[in-house]
């Protein structure tokens, strides 16, 4: 398990913003936007390997935005600094603002550039692709602000894990509009199994949080139900995304081989084993949480590369 961060360790200002925007957590991003451009390549459209590289790198941007901002929301609301069941790096913030290592304002701002920086990137993805593509981008940014920022404190309201599947798929809708030059429903079939797999890692990051956000009047699903309750929204999730797949398959909106990604269901199953054995204990949920990491970037992988071959 990693440090929490603290001055010393991160003196260099370079090194502690790019750690700032919890990194390891942007490959759910990255995978979202390989997804889109799996899909490009099984229904044989041409694509510019640049332009794709530069659509992924401005998604990543896009999410460390959202990461700092939830941050710096969460650190006005209260609920990480009085966090105490967190299980670090994944649950209860970055600790950036709560060891002293950025400031309230320090945060706030670079969460603000880095959008700002998205706003100009999509600008210029436009300009190279289509105009359709700025409602995409605006509803991203839309929910990525509205996330965690008042008046809306969405995932306050119990609408979290409808933003992360939303972003994860407007990412991959972006990355293959840009491509594709046009709106098109095939990446959204393609991505939703992935990224409702993505908002069950927010889900299970919700039980660590669990008491500090009921404190805070932070009341996503973990919070409002009892914890026994609370478990079933997990399996919930994981049926829904394997479910959608086989729907898919089964009426041939997807290739057969996109089923190489249920190779990735045990380890959502084993995590849910221990979410069900340590809901009540929420420090002991770091295997589960790892679990759910892992099966949901297997399943990305597995499934864009299904698509590939397919």
């Amino acid at each position: 398990m990693s440090m929490e961060p603290t001055l010393s360790t991160y003196s260099n200002p370079w090194a502690c913003y790019f750690a700032a925007t919890r990194p390891a957590f942007l490959t759910a991003s990255l995978m979202a936007g390989l997804i889109g451009l799996a899909m490009l390549w099984h229904e044989g459209v041409a694509f510019d390997a640049v332009l794709a590289l530069v659509t992924l790198s401005f998604a990543l941007m896009a999410h460390a935005g959202v990461n700092v901002l939830n941050d710096y929301y969460d650190a006005l609301n209260g609920t990480d600094a009085q966090n105490t069941e967190r299980i670090f790096p994944f649950t209860g913030g970055s600790r950036f603002i709560q060891n002293g290592v950025l400031s309230l304002a320090q945060t706030r701002n670079f969460g603000i550039a880095l959008m700002l920086g998205v706003a100009v990137a999509g600008v210029w993805l436009m300009a190279r692709s289509t105009p359709q593509l700025m409602y995409v981008g605006l509803a991203g940014l839309f929910i990525g602000w509205a996330y965690s920022a008042p008046p809306f404190k969405l995932v306050g309201r119990g609408l979290g894990e409808f933003c992360v599947t939303a972003g994860i798929l407007l990412i991959t809708v972006g990355a293959d509009m840009v491509q594709r030059k046009g709106f098109s429903s095939t990446p959204f079939i393609a991505g939703l199994s992935y990224a409702l797999l993505t908002a069950n890692l927010l889900y299970i990051n919700q039980f660590p949080d669990r008491t500090a956000d009921r404190v805070a009047g932070k009341l996503h699903w973990v919070a409002r139900l009892e914890v026994n309750q609370a478990r079933w929204g997990y399996v919930l999730i994981v049926l829904l995304a394997y479910g959608w797949l086989l729907l898919c398959v089964s009426q041939l909106w997807l290739p057969k081989l996109a089923l190489l990604a249920f190779i990735a269901l045990p380890l959502s199953v084993q995590a849910t084993r221990e979410l069900f054995r340590h809901a009540a204990q929420p420090q002991r949920l770091a295997d589960a949480i790892k679990l759910t990491i892992v099966a949901m970037l297997a399943h990305g992988a597995l499934l864009s590369l299904g698509l590939i071959l397919g």
